[in-house]
């Protein structure tokens, strides 16, 4: 079998970074899953890619599909063929123009019907591939696309060139206007139209190289990473770790060259995470820290320019760099020039969502809220007063001229932390402020004090509560307010407290404080316990809990999270002992035998008969009071063991006592006594939801 390399490129102006990803994955998807279809074997597919191109190439693809044999069943002989021996319709139909000596007869389970073997020749491989290279530009997804010459075609860029080779030949195919070659094209820096001419696959990466291209993604990011450490190399100095830039500036180049530049040491009294977000998020550079892992004036740059002229590609982006700290500096000082408390009026021009008001309105809500919670919390009065100032104060940094600027959006909250101390406020409250949008995100750092976590949960509450409250429901995977991850932070908050919440209690009250906005409030609480619901539950099964335990604590109520937690993963401890799988399967005896039972009351210990069911009564008043004291204290492992023991008395009454006897009073009141016990092991948890080893 003959076989050639396949080289296929996509010219383009320069693609976005977060683009390139997705779009290389759909070019090596796309092609292994046409080949299969098309029957076509080959060693290996690699892809390449920088700003200006996406690129694959087939190791040893198959020239030519191998002929097929097709067998091909027709209608049933008697109805291909009339009484007289002739083709009917149906015959002459599956025929389609194919010689009629070639009808052969075959036995299926359905009768004898008449088949034909088609012999279908194999396609070129050429051909195959032109059309391929069509299809595949059509199927590459971008966040957004553009279109060019007036063209209904969209792509992220403008397509420049197309380079398809098969072996040493150029696959024909033409594209919105694009003609497949065999030309490539170097590095801009060179010069602006800098044609290479690629005679085969192979040579494709060394051809690029002499044109300071390379196109080796996984190379390029190497380079990168070996550059900086030299810069570094006998220094105690080194750039701020960030694998997210290192896998964009990959992206951004086509022949890297890191470079080590500095700006004026004032700008170091700026908050740090501005001159981090300045540096990394808006301009793409590695701050560089020292052995303290403090910020130095200095960053590292990955230049796509001419290696040769470094040191003019430094000048200017340190001219850069220094007008973007300028501006930062500018807006900082004049943000400090006012108390951060003064900012809290200027909310009220600022719309928070349609239908509830400004965000002014919403920091009214949150200062209800938190005292609301504060008269439910075991907090000291320090920390009551530090969370009603940081309600009151959170959002103030929104109105500020460092957020409103656009690139620096990001750190809302972080500057309301820093203007508030500046402004005298307790670390305590700006350290709320800080803290309180964050929950939910695995990228979360801060720890959370108790005051912090106090105003996470109110802003998210009230941000879920009134997004239901005015119909605006997430639906599957739509969730354009991100309220699952709100409520998600809610309930792990909650938890890393171990705050004693009664969840409805919150969700009553705040849809009560927003009830001025919202038309009908009652009509979508009951959605939002169900969403909670829904979230703990999740959260239960992120902690490692079974889901049979979860559901067998989840119709206690579930409000109590801290509570919820702490009896599940007690219950989770015995689920595999052999006594607690006696205890569920005596439970599910319990319950299946009074599944049916109406009108469940009172025991008559008059009807006690047997010596059994009067233990086993004697012992349920014992462990009723024992366990209710237990679960004043939630000591949950104490009142499992009790369980535990009293399934052995189960097991004795089902052995000597027969239940269901023909006397109606007597089974009424065993089935009494059934109930009683029943109903006190659901204060703990419905053990029949348990899956024991013998059900699987």
């Amino acid at each position: 079998m003959q076989t050639k390399d396949f080289l296929f490129e996509i010219g383009a102006e320069e693609i976005p970074a977060g683009y390139i990803s997705a779009a290389v994955n759909k070019l090596e998807s796309y092609f292994a899953s046409k080949l299969k279809e098309a029957k076509l074997s080959y060693e290996n597919i690699s892809t390449f890619s920088t700003p200006r191109r996406l690129a694959i190439k087939v190791i040893n693809l198959q020239t030519k599909q191998e002929d097929e044999i097709i067998e091909k069943i027709g209608p049933a002989k008697n109805i291909a063929y009339d009484e007289n021996g002739n083709l009917t319709k149906a015959g002459l139909g599956f025929l389609n123009g194919v010689d009629e000596k070639k009808i052969y007869f075959q036995q299926t389970k359905k009768g004898e019907k008449i088949a034909l073997k088609i012999q279908k020749q194999g396609k070129d491989t050429k051909l195959i591939l032109s059309e391929f290279i069509k299809d595949v530009i059509k199927e590459i997804p971008f966040p957004k696309k553009m279109k060019w010459n007036q063209q209904q075609f969209s792509f992220a860029r403008p397509i420049r060139w197309l380079l398809a080779i098969y072996g040493n030949e150029v696959i024909p195919a033409e594209f919105n206007g694009n003609n497949t070659g065999n030309i490539s094209f170097g590095n801009r820096f060179q010069k602006l139209e800098n044609p290479v001419k690629i005679n085969s696959a192979d040579e494709y990466e060394e051809k690029l190289k002499s044109v300071f291209v390379i196109v080796n993604r996984d190379e390029r990011k190497k380079m990168i990473v070996d550059q900086i450490h030299l810069l570094f190399e006998n220094s105690s100095k080194n750039i701020l770790e960030d694998k997210n830039l290192l896998e964009t500036v990959t992206d951004l180049v086509e022949f890297p060259t890191a470079i080590i530049a500095e700006f004026d040491e004032k700008y170091l009294n700026l908050p740090k995470a501005v001159i981090t977000s300045t540096l990394s998020e808006h301009q793409k550079y590695f701050p560089v820290i020292n052995k303290e892992k403090e910020l130095i004036n200095k960053f590292v740059f990955i230049s796509n320019g001419n290696p040769e002229n470094s040191e003019l590609i430094k000048l200017g982006n340190e001219k850069v760099i220094t007008a973007r700290l300028e501006d930062a500096a500018f807006y900082y000082n004049e943000d400090k020039k006012q108390p951060l408390e003064s900012y809290v009026p200027k909310l009220k021009e600022v719309t928070f969502q349609s239908g509830l008001g400004t965000i002014f309105e919403k920091t009214e809500r949150l200062t209800k809220i938190v005292e609301f919670l504060n008269e439910n919390l075991r907090l000291s009065e320090t920390e009551k007063k530090n969370s009603l100032r940081a309600a009151y104060l959170c959002k103030a940094d929104l109105v500020t001229l460092m957020i409103n600027e656009k690139e620096y959006t990001k750190l809302q909250g972080y500057m309301g932390y820093n203007y508030a101390l500046e402004s005298g406020e307790s670390r305590e409250t700006a350290q709320a402020i800080l803290t309180h949008y964050q929950g939910g995100n695995a990228k979360d750092e801060y720890p959370m004090s108790k005051v912090g976590a106090l105003v996470a949960i109110t802003d998210k509450m009230d941000t879920v509560c009134g997004i239901f409250g005015v119909g605006l429901i997430p639906t599957g995977s739509k969730d354009p307010f991100a309220l699952r991850r709100a409520t998600n932070g809610i309930v792990q908050i909650i938890d890393s407290q171990k705050f004693e919440i009664n969840l409805h209690q919150l969700i009553d009250k705040t849809f009560e404080i927003l009830k001025d906005k919202l038309e009908k409030p009652g009509n979508n609480k009951n959605l939002v316990y169900d969403f909670f619901k829904q979230r703990i539950n999740w959260f239960l099964k992120q902690t490692g809990i079974d889901y049979d335990v979860i559901e067998s604590v989840m119709h206690i109520d579930h409000s109590n999270i801290t509570d919820l937690k702490q009896r599940a993963s007690d219950l989770q401890k015995f689920k595999q002992r052999e006594d607690f799988i006696k205890l569920v399967i005596g439970f599910k005896r319990v319950s299946n035998i009074i599944a049916e039972a109406k009108n469940l009351g009172t025991v008559n210990i008059q009807l006690l008969h047997e010596n059994t069911e009067k233990i086993l009564y004697k012992k349920y008043l014992t462990l009723s009071d024992s366990l209710e004291k237990s679960l004043q204290k939630k000591n949950y492992e104490n009142i499992m063991e009790n369980l535990v023991s009293f399934s052995i008395l189960i097991d004795n009454f089902f052995d000597d006592v027969l239940v269901n006897v023909p006397d109606e009073e007597l089974r009424q009141n065993r089935y009494n006594l059934l109930g009683k016990i029943r109903k006190l092991f659901l204060h703990v948890a419905d053990i029949a939801k348990i899956v024991v080893e013998e059900q699987k």
